[in-house]
C-alpha cells in the first residue's frame, strides 16, 4: 500500500523537508495587476514582492482546480491532503471536490482532506505529523484521528512588518492602517478556533512586538518539550533567527524549524513578515 502527502502551495517547506517527505504541492496563483504568478518551484518571490510594492490595487489569489489535486491523488493508494484554512480560501473545497470526483471512478482509494485551520508553517507542521505517523506504521484511520486532534491543539501567530497589502486589498480600513503605520504599531495576529484571522495584541515597535510574541508562545502553549515550533519568514532571515534564539532561551521545544515563505504566504505576510506555528 502506497502513501502520499499532498498540500497546497501555502505549505512552506525547506529543501530538506521536500526531499524527506516528498509532498505533492498543488500551486495557487497570485495575480498582481495584469501579471500572474504560479506558486510553484519556479516562482521568483523577490519579483513578486516588488510587483506588490509597485501595485496600487494589491493582489488577488486563485485556488487550484479539482483537476490539479486529482493529478496528485493518482500517485498513491492512500492520500492525505493538507489545505489552507477553509475560512481563508476555497482551496479546501476544491480538494474535497477532487476527492469526490476521484472516488467516483476509483472506489478502493483512500483520500482524507485536512483543513489546517491555518496556513504556511502550520500546514508544514501538519505534513510533518502525517509523515511521522506513516513512518511509524499507524493505521490510516488512526492517522486521521491523531492529526485532526493535532490541528485542534495547534497555535499560529504572525507579525507583519508592513500593512500595505492588507490596506490595498481592503482587509483593514485604509485610515486605520495608515495611522497604525505612522505610529509604528505592530499588530500580533493569530488564527482562531475556526481558522479565521484574529487580532491578538497591538504593540508599538518591532522589537517589543517580537519580545511579546515570544512571551505569548509560553502563555498559550503547553507541553512545549514535546512539540516542534516552526517559523516562516518573508525575506527576513535575521528576524527569524533572532526569534529562534529568544525561543531557545525561554523554552525547551523538541525542535525549531525555520523556512522561507513561498509565493502565497509572501503575498499575505508581505516583505519582512514572520509566521510562527506550534
Amino acid at each position: 500500500m502506497s502513501f502520499k502527502i499532498v498540500a497546497d502551495s501555502s505549505c512552506d517547506l525547506t529543501k530538506e523537508l521536500k526531499e524527506k517527505m516528498d509532498v505533492g504541492l498543488v500551486p495557487l496563483t497570485i495575480e498582481v495587476d495584469n501579471k500572474t504568478f504560479v506558486d510553484n518551484q519556479d516562482i521568483n518571490v523577490k519579483t513578486l514582492i516588488q510587483a506588490m510594492k509597485d501595485s496600487k490595487l494589491g493582489f488577488k489569489t486563485a485556488c487550484p482546480s479539482p483537476a490539479d489535486f486529482m493529478n496528485e491523488y493518482e500517485k498513491a493508494d492512500n492520500v492525505f491532503v493538507v489545505t489552507l484554512s477553509s475560512a481563508l480560501s476555497g482551496t479546501y473545497n476544491s480538494a474535497m471536490m477532487a476527492k469526490e470526483m476521484m472516488l467516483e471512478n476509483v472506489s478502493d482509494k483512500f483520500i482524507h482532506v485536512f483543513d489546517s485551520l491555518s496556513a504556511s508553517v502550520a500546514e508544514t507542521l501538519v505534513s510533518i505529523k502525517i509523515h511521522e505517523l506513516i513512518e511509524a506504521n499507524h493505521d490510516k484511520f488512526e492517522i486521521v484521528n491523531k492529526v485532526e486532534n493535532y490541528i485542534k491543539e495547534m497555535k499560529t501567530f504572525f507579525i507583519l512588518d508592513s500593512l500595505d497589502n492588507l490596506i490595498k486589498t481592503g482587509r483593514i480600513n485604509k485610515i486605520v492602517g495608515q495611522v497604525a503605520t505612522a505610529l509604528n504599531i505592530k499588530p500580533i495576529m493569530g488564527a482562531d478556533d475556526d481558522g479565521s484571522i484574529k487580532l491578538v495584541e497591538k504593540i508599538r515597535g518591532s522589537k517589543k512586538a517580537f519580545k511579546r510574541l515570544a512571551e505569548i508562545i509560553g502563555e498559550q502553549g503547553s507541553k512545549l518539550e514535546d512539540k516542534i515550533i516552526a517559523i516562516s519568514h518573508c525575506n527576513a532571515l535575521e528576524k527569524a533567527e533572532a526569534l529562534k534564539l529568544d525561543i531557545q532561551q525561554r523554552y525547551n521545544f523538541k525542535k525549531i524549524i525555520i523556512v522561507e515563505m513561498a509565493g502565497l504566504s509572501t503575498a499575505y505576510a508581505n516583505d519582512g513578515g514572520i509566521i510562527v506555528a506550534f
